[in-house]
């Protein structure tokens, strides 16, 4: 591997760590400010009904429940590490305005390294993110991640823009630099463990998959 490779590989790898952490504390952070919140709501709640306000408590639990609602939880996948890239990724897409939808259940020892797993599924789930936007009408993601015997095998279909061109084997991008770097860096990562990758794009819609051996 050349120099300037390899290093630009060290490069990415440390800025998609450091993204991915920023986003999980992000989500953590919330989560703990809710639960700072709640003894406040049980004061609140106690004081109205202890004063008979019925409807006014009903009221505020109504409210509460659909503020608890828009809370972006943790997804329980049964692998910590992807656990952690789906709820980021998955968070960023609600906040843009974007229907997610995800299945997903996957061993928590796998034979690609947390590392490999996070800039696979996260330049995908980047890739979804970014044609949402691009999409005229309903924004969607709709996502499956689960085995296939002793293989990995991940399903996506997003909404887009219009039909994208093919650069060799990507589709071309808006964005530039590490994000296309980034995206045959998944490719590469899944080649080397004998898997593949295919994307199909069409007007409106755009769909990535790849299979890949997970377990031994």
């Amino acid at each position: 591997m050349r120099k300037k490779t390899y290093l630009n590989l060290i490069e990415y790898q440390t800025e998609q760590s450091r993204q991915h952490l920023a986003e999980v504390q992000g989500i953590y952070r919330e989560m703990r400010g809710y639960k700072h919140d709640f003894h406040h709501h049980l004061q609140s709640l106690k004081g109205q009904l202890e004063a008979g306000e019925t409807k006014r408590a009903l009221a505020y639990l109504e409210q509460l429940d659909q503020q608890l609602m828009d809370v972006d939880t943790l997804l329980k996948t049964g692998n910590v590490a992807l656990d952690a890239i789906l709820s980021a990724k998955i968070s960023q897409a609600k906040a843009l305005g974007i229907a997610v939808t995800v299945k997903a259940n996957v061993p928590d020892r796998l034979l690609l390294s947390d590392l490999e797993l996070g800039i696979i599924v996260g330049n995908l789930l980047e890739n979804a993110i970014e044609a949402c936007q691009c999409a005229q009408g309903q924004r969607f993601l709709r996502l499956f991640l689960g085995m296939k015997g002793k293989m990995l095998y991940f399903s996506m279909l997003n909404s887009a823009g219009a039909k994208a061109s093919k650069k060799g084997k990507l589709f071309s991008s808006r964005k530039m630099g590490l994000h296309g770097f980034g995206l045959r860096r998944a490719e590469s990562i899944l080649e080397a463990h004998g898997g593949w990758c295919k994307y199909n794009s069409e007007d409106g819609a755009f769909t990535s998959e790849f299979l890949v051996p997970a377990v031994e």
